[in-house]
């Protein structure tokens, strides 16, 4: 079965957890018009922090591969209930990976830009992005709690892939690039931050890296994201640019937009590693965001 463009025959069969967010309904999109067998479970069908639950499902479906789109994504919100995240992107995700270790079941898991520091030392140092192998130092819980499911996920021994994206966007459920073109329509204009530099990950990207990576049975730590920088501000200008809206779009400080959990100033991830494997697609960020806003609709 050919697929995507990639070229490589897939039989195999996916288990897709947290079905129901952005990257898991992009997952079973992809999977769909592919034809590859899979089972999709919610975090309602299945609750990740409940050890008995994945064992079950696991058994029955007996997946060649599942995919751990699941995870507790509130970045402020951790902050007040550091105990919850950690729970969801840590612990859950080491009972994971040793289930599925145990079964001889490859797992691929998603992380965040958020496990780095991102300070402006970090910018000057690494031009092209953070690398794959710099050693995790997060400023806020929800990155904290990442980066423990990251060491979990390792120590557990299980083969399989963790893939790190930074600032996602699809054509499912909220994202960034949606509210502000929400927003551009309720507003008489936006006030974007515009000292945060990095680069988004789109998901229809991912998948297709994702589906590539471990149709060649890789492993290891994997950077998905755009080529080029951009700020928050740039994004959203560039949005409301390729819809035609006139919303100006004003720059501010992150100082001017407080928020209880830090953000990194920086969270340019490299790619450099996924554009040296022949197969892959790596792309600038203005052609994954053109990409994306040709057809969306709000309601998705």
């Amino acid at each position: 079965m050919e697929t995507g463009g990639f070229g490589y025959l897939c039989a195999m069969r996916y288990l897709i957890l947290g079905a129901g967010g952005q990257l898991g309904q992009e997952w079973c999109h992809r999977l769909r018009e592919d034809g590859i067998p899979h089972q999709a479970l919610t975090s309602a069908d299945c609750d990740i922090t409940k050890p008995d639950e994945i064992a079950d499902f696991l058994d029955l479906v007996k997946p060649d591969t599942v995919v751990n789109a699941a995870a507790y994504t509130k970045v402020d919100k951790a902050e007040s209930e550091p105990e919850r995240a950690f729970l969801v992107n840590g612990m859950a995700v080491g009972r994971l990976a040793k289930a599925c270790a145990e079964r001889k079941i490859r797992l691929i898991h998603y992380s965040t830009d958020y496990v780095f520091t991102g300070s402006r030392e970090d910018a000057a140092r690494f031009r092209d992005g953070y690398p794959e192998d710099h050693d995790p130092a997060p400023i806020g819980t929800y990155g904290a709690s990442k980066a423990d499911g990251e060491r979990r996920f390792i120590e557990s021994g299980v083969d399989g892939l963790i893939i790190r994206v930074a600032w996602l966007c699809g054509r499912y459920g909220a994202n960034f690039v949606k509210t502000m073109l929400r927003l551009a329509g309720e507003r008489t204009e936006l006030r974007v931050v515009a000292d945060q530099r990095g680069a988004p990950s789109f998901t229809d990207n991912v998948v297709a890296n994702s589906l590539y990576l471990d149709g060649l049975g890789l492993s290891g730590i994997w950077h998905v994201a755009s080529t080029g920088v951009t700020t928050w501000h740039g994004l959203a200008s560039e949005a409301l640019r390729v819809k035609g809206l006139a919303t100006p779009v004003i720059p501010i400080t992150t100082a001017d937009f407080p928020t209880p959990a830090l953000r990194p100033a920086f969270s340019k991830l490299s790619v450099r590693k996924l554009e040296e494997l022949p197969g892959t697609r790596i792309e600038d960020w203005h052609v994954g965001l053109e990409r994306l806003l040709v057809g969306l609709t709000l309601d998705a």
